[in-house]
């Protein structure tokens, strides 16, 4: 596993959340890879069981406005709920994900995860592309989720609040639950200052 610190332009310091993960960034075409080991995955599941957390996710200090978007693809031979997501995390009982995951009947879709205490798990839309961009904004203690096809044209996934006044961090994970390791790729990452002034309207 390597340990080091990885540096995008733009972003400010990154570092492992729980176990340290394998990634590299590509300066020439600005993207990040994660690769996840195999059987990890995000999840405090509702149904009860143990938490499992040991995906590879790499995050910073969340500001207190903002938005952070990427285009997100899943470049390995693709298993069951494999995603490469983007994360937001404050510890194990509050966090969230809003993933590019592959389904049981073997469709990739938008799949978003909201824990407070347990996942509170939706699935939205169905990706035919081999990519799909994804944001996360942030408006004052609310949480948004978006993606979109195109990088220009955001569709609304969730609105939420994690129920804790601790600070958070902001990053991009990779998980293979079922499977061998996902490597997920990470481009076109954008760290904005402003959320979106209408979360509906496409903007």
């Amino acid at each position: 596993m390597h340990t080091e610190v990885i540096q995008i332009p733009d972003l400010p310091a990154l570092s492992w959340t729980g176990t340290p993960g394998t990634g590299a960034y590509d300066d020439a075409t600005g993207a990040l890879s994660l690769t996840s080991e195999a059987g990890v995955d995000w999840s405090n599941s509702s149904l009860g069981g143990a938490r499992e957390l040991r995906a590879t996710s790499l995050a910073f200090d969340a500001p207190e406005r903002f938005t952070l978007s990427a285009r997100v693809a899943v470049v390995s031979e693709r298993s069951t709920f494999d995603a490469g997501a983007i994360a937001l995390w404050i510890d194990d009982e509050h966090w969230a994900k809003l993933c590019f995951e592959q389904s049981p009947q073997g469709q990739a879709m938008v799949v978003s995860v909201v824990t407070n205490a347990w996942s509170d798990d939706v699935n939205s839309t169905l990706v035919t592309a081999d990519s799909v961009w994804m944001r996360v904004s942030r408006i004052g203690d609310a949480w948004a989720f978006h993606s979109s096809a195109d990088g220009e044209t955001w569709d609304f996934v969730r609105l939420f609040r994690l129920h804790s006044d601790a600070p958070v961090r902001v990053g991009f994970l990779s998980q293979a639950p079922l499977g061998p390791p996902c490597e997920a790729r990470f481009d076109h990452i954008e760290l904005g200052a402003e959320p979106p002034t209408d979360l509906r309207d496409g903007s």
